[in-house]
């Protein structure tokens, strides 16, 4: 039986390991903390449950198919609901939108909200389905690092066709053509922040984001999102896939060109195959102990960070839902902040995440959980402590102003997690959520291939490489790379 050893117990690092396992390796994962999961991770405050990191989840058939490839009833491991609204969004000047989960429900609400003709939003919607078929078949499913991607009569199609793909312009550029209502721009601006990037440097292509989300849906696991983690580790451990936990991984052993095996403070481990479920920059300055290094790669501008407060409140918000946006009155001005400026901006765009709307038992009678996030530059050394202090108080005046309360009377159990924490946490170059960002027209060609251009048997997962970041192409790259290794057998 051939092995494999998995670095990493993020959720693509579990994927890869099941699919492995399916296709008869004995597996091992090696993991620093105590806990699978990565950053799909929950804790307590008091009597408060929180999911740790992603809070979003839609495509649930890419968690289903882990499952069925065992011949398993997912819903017997996990069950999720699907939500009727996607998000609540909300603006300075009193305007409210509750963005409903059906297309015809969305084109005939946001026509009469925000002023514009029904056939004109449904032309962008059709525009942004062309994109996501144009391209679905060659970036979330392939290698764009091997040259038999190209050379199918889909690919060269797709290729013809890029004129459609609006390369050549910024997201915001293309919502701009599209519309003149600066709410409806600002609300699709925002689905820039699904890959960490500004909306004024991504390519109009990620207009295809919201696509995504109105025809496959949110969705929210009994339990919270740490209920896929657990779902999976419970699979993976019914299947013997070994589980190393508080066994951090040291170096990875290259000889010649080939990758061999692992060191951990525990000793070498050698296997036929390793895949790493780090952050690429991380696998490459700390683990891989060579000179070879893919400079252009780990140069490449970062995804934005986090700044999260989680808070115990006391009280009942009937206008919030599971997904809540408060919109800064200067967007772009935000993004300049993030990304040119590497600092925070003094009217945030703030998030709430309130997973107790559909989890009862994740906050007291009478409260709720709040996860709220606001974006964030990496961590360049900044004075986080005092950025950090300015912007709990702009935060709080932002949703006192926007929902009329005195949200400070209210907080009863707080913790905070910023780009320090989150690089310290998880091994995430300056601490970006997303691995490198999408502020270029080529970003997506530019990403780390799911194996390793140097080093036979070197194979690599997760965010920070192709095809991006956020669980549905986490558990895609998961896929790209093991069906490269099944394919060199």
């Amino acid at each position: 039986m051939k092995s494999s050893l998995i670095i990493g117990s993020g959720i693509a690092g579990i994927a890869s390991a099941l699919r492995l396992k399916k296709a008869g390796y004995a597996v091992k994962i090696f993991e620093a903390a105590n806990h699978p999961g990565g950053k799909l991770h929950a804790f307590h405050l008091g009597n408060f449950r929180f999911d740790m990191g992603p809070s979003l989840f839609t495509m649930p058939h890419l968690v289903d198919e882990l499952f069925q490839l065992f011949n398993k009833n997912p819903s017997d491991y996990f069950v999720y609901t699907k939500k009727e609204t996607l998000c609540n969004y909300f603006w300075e000047d009193g305007t409210r939108f509750s963005m409903p989960s059906g297309q015809g429900q969305f084109l005939q609400k946001a026509s009469k909200q925000f002023d514009v003709e029904e056939k004109q939003l449904k032309k962008y919607l059709i525009r942004n389905k062309e994109k996501y078929d144009l391209t679905a078949d060659l970036f979330l499913s392939k290698s764009l690092h091997t040259w038999k991607t190209y050379f199918s009569f889909k690919t060269v199609s797709s290729l013809v066709q890029a004129y459609k793909l609006h390369l050549n312009d910024t997201l915001n550029g293309v919502n701009k053509k599209y519309f003149n209502n600066r709410h409806l721009i600002q609300l699709f601006n925002r689905y820039a922040t699904y890959n960490g990037s500004s909306p004024y440097k991504t390519p109009g292509i990620m207009s295809m984001i919201p696509h995504l989300e109105m025809f496959y849906g949110t969705y929210l696991p009994k339990g919270g999102m740490h209920q896929i983690t657990k779902s999976l580790y419970k699979l993976a451990l019914e299947q013997n896939i070994e589980f190393h936990f508080n066994e951090s991984v040291d170096e990875i052993v290259i000889d010649g060109n080939y990758a061999k095996g692992i060191k951990t403070a525990k000793g070498l481990y050698t296997a036929d195959i390793v895949v790493s479920n780090t952050d690429i920059f991380t696998a490459y300055s700390k683990l891989i102990k060579s000179d070879r290094k893919p400079k252009r790669i780990l140069n490449q501008e970062r995804s934005s960070s986090a700044v999260i407060f989680y808070w115990g409140v006391d009280k009942l918000f009937p206008e919030l839902d599971l997904h809540n946006i408060l919109f800064s009155d200067d967007y772009e001005e935000e993004f300049n902040s993030i990304f040119d400026k590497k600092t925070l901006h003094n009217d945030p765009t703030v998030y709430i995440n309130i997973t107790s709307k559909e989890v009862k038992s994740d906050a007291p009678n009478g409260c709720e959980n709040w996860f709220i996030m606001v974006n964030a530059p990496g961590n360049f050394g900044q004075d986080w402590d005092t950025l950090i202090k300015e912007l709990k108080q702009n935060v709080i005046h932002k949703i006192n102003r926007v929902l009329n309360c005195k949200i400070e009377n209210h907080i009863i159990e707080e913790e905070v997690l910023d780009p320090r924490k989150i690089e310290l946490k998880t091994g995430s170059h300056l601490g970006s959520l997303y691995g490198t960002s999408s502020n270029s027209k080529f970003s997506a060609f530019l990403r780390h291939s799911n194996f390793s251009p140097d080093y036979k048997n070197l194979f690599f997962c997760g965010g920070s490489v192709h095809p991006g970041g956020g669980i549905p192409l986490c558990l895609l790259s998961a896929k790209i790379a093991t069906d490269s290794i099944i394919a060199h057998d």
